[in-house]
């Protein structure tokens, strides 16, 4: 008998003492993600696990202890808190007093007109102008929310993804006006359309002249923008739909290496992009099976880039990601208690060895984020940073017999869930036919049945309640004022612009679309006269069409 069936046989004859001599408080212990969770781990737990070949050294393949050697030791991860709302003048000054307060680096919110391609002054954009992120019709928009603000010192990401290329190409021109060339610009653009497709919902082309507008981007990007992550391949709105954790990573990979796939397709090494690609994921209540999560992530990444893509260059092999703690883990009930939260999904995101990290502010559940409640966020990583020791070991939980079992069991779900979509044709058909959309449901009612019923408890929701509960915190609101202020500032744009060349470019955009040139040269020269998001996205809409989602429930 050898010392793991040796174990074995002890940990049988102490579970049945367990049984006999006490009781549990609950007929089941499960993860948030429903996963059932044993009283005990130990070493049988692991079998199979080879330390060198599955778990290795930080900076080393498979990277499951971090993509760096010597992690937080070396550089704090990026803080990243974000900010956009209002006019552009607004934003600017929110940025400012980020960076003001110790941000490290800027993330940028649209308001739902710009995600969707129209512009201020669009009958559809009527109510919506300012209200969940900032308004960006045109270049000169762009040139105020970065004025004062260097671009060749700052990293800068931006959650868009249909009209992302456009941003860009804002991005790019405001560059080249403050004497800085887009090879020395530093971020991401989220850029994750099939995630749109799988849960978000803000995508406007169909899937094929999507892909098409993302590989422009990359193919344009590994010449002209080397430092730019051209996509960052996104589980958090998934996860934010209701998948498990378990569902998040897969969907997310999968979505990845379709980018790949694409990229290769379209003619491009794989090392020549793959480097560029990162991840955002979601860190949401369960602290170990989200590291788990993260580690799991990096060691699948690493092993299809290298085994299955053939990927040479070990950049291409990393998976570097963001984090944004769970914004649907967030209460309007007893708002401060989200601070508490927010720090245990912060700190499980360092511990699964983010690069950068969003922590929410407590106010998210009722509006976006007043000063107050962005400044108390942003502190929480500080104090993670810097009082509570935890940057100073790199993945301190290795070895853990739970962690290692949890990151195990998140590999295998995972590829399981590459096989049923591969069955399915891929992820584009797994679409098509409602595959991802009716997994997240059944996560999600799932969740809900289990906090209905009480089997799962949130402090003030359906426990801990507090009658006639009266918030009391600052809450931010719009002006209505910003809608008409906005609308004002596009009007004399398109007044005081060359519109002889800005149709010129526009049609030129329209000929690139329609002959299968690379569209980001024809969006930056559109950008340079001030056509707008809107102006372009419309010769999009007729040369692509939109997609209509098919109902499936």
């Amino acid at each position: 008998m050898d010392d793991l069936d040796k174990i074995k046989k002890e940990k049988e004859r102490w579970e049945q003492e367990m049984q006999k001599k006490s009781r549990d408080r609950k007929d089941k212990f499960v993860t948030t993600s429903s996963e059932p969770v044993a009283p005990l781990y130990t070493p049988d737990d692991m079998e199979g696990t080879d330390y060198l070949k599955d778990i290795g050294f930080p900076g080393e393949y498979p990277y499951t202890r971090g993509v760096h050697y010597n992690m937080y030791r070396g550089r704090l991860w990026t803080m990243r808190q974000f900010a956009g709302f209002g006019t552009p003048r607004d934003t600017n000054k929110r940025f400012h007093y980020l960076l003001k307060h110790g941000e490290t680096g800027l993330s940028t919110a649209f308001d739902l007109p710009t995600l969707m391609g129209y512009d201020s002054d669009h009958p559809r954009s009527h109510g919506e102008v300012g209200v969940c992120g900032v308004a960006v019709d045109t270049l000169k928009d762009m040139e105020i929310i970065f004025d004062g603000i260097p671009l060749d010192k700052v990293s800068t990401s931006m959650t868009i993804n249909s009209p992302a290329s456009i941003l860009l190409a804002f991005y790019i021109v405001v560059g080249e006006k403050q004497g800085v060339p887009s090879k020395q610009l530093r971020g991401t653009i989220q850029n994750d359309i099939l995630k749109e497709y799988i849960a978000q919902k803000e995508y406007i082309f169909p899937p094929e002249p999507s892909m098409r507008i993302i590989t422009d981007t990359m193919a344009f990007c590994k010449d002209e923008v080397p430092l730019w992550n051209t996509i960052s391949i996104s589980g958090y709105h998934i996860r934010e739909a209701g998948s498990t954790a378990a569902q998040e990573l897969a969907f997310t990979l999968a979505d990845g290496f379709t980018y790949v796939e694409y990229g290769i397709k379209a003619g491009m090494n794989v090392d020549e992009f793959a480097p560029r690609l990162s991840f955002f994921f979601n860190s949401h209540l369960d602290f170990f099976e989200e590291i788990a999560k993260f580690r799991a992530a990096r060691r699948i990444w690493a092993r299809h880039m290298k085994e299955k893509y053939g990927a040479k260059d070990p950049r291409s092999w990393l998976l570097r990601f963001h984090t944004q703690t769970a914004g649907c883990s967030l209460t309007a009930q007893q708002p401060e208690n989200n601070i508490v939260r927010t720090a245990y999904e912060a700190l499980a995101g360092v511990l699964g060895g983010t690069q950068s990290l969003h922590t929410n502010s407590m106010d998210e559940t009722l509006a976006l984020p007043s000063e107050k409640a962005v400044k108390i966020a942003l502190r929480t990583q500080q104090i993670i940073a810097n009082e509570i020791g935890v940057a100073n070991t790199i993945d301190p939980l290795a070895g853990s017999y739970f962690v290692e079992s949890l990151t195990n069991k998140m590999e295998q779900q995972a590829e399981d869930y590459f096989r049923r979509i591969e069955s399915l044709g891929g992820v584009i058909p797994a679409i098509e036919k409602g595959f991802f959309q009716k997994e997240i449901a059944d996560a999600a009612f799932r969740y809900q049945e289990e906090i209905d019923k009480k089997e799962r408890i949130i402090v003030g929701v359906n426990e801990y309640v507090e009658e006639d509960e009266k918030i009391d915190i600052p809450i931010l609101k719009i002006d209505p004022e910003v809608e008409k202020e906005q609308v004002q500032n596009l009007k004399k744009v398109k007044e005081t612009r060359d519109n002889e060349k800005v149709k010129s470019c526009l049609q030129k955009l329209r000929n690139a679309a329609r002959e299968g040139d690379n569209l980001m040269p024809r969006f930056i020269d559109c950008a340079r006269q001030y056509a707008s998001l809107g102006e372009m996205i419309q010769v999009l809409r007729e040369e692509f069409g939109e997609y209509r989602e098919v109902s499936i429930f």
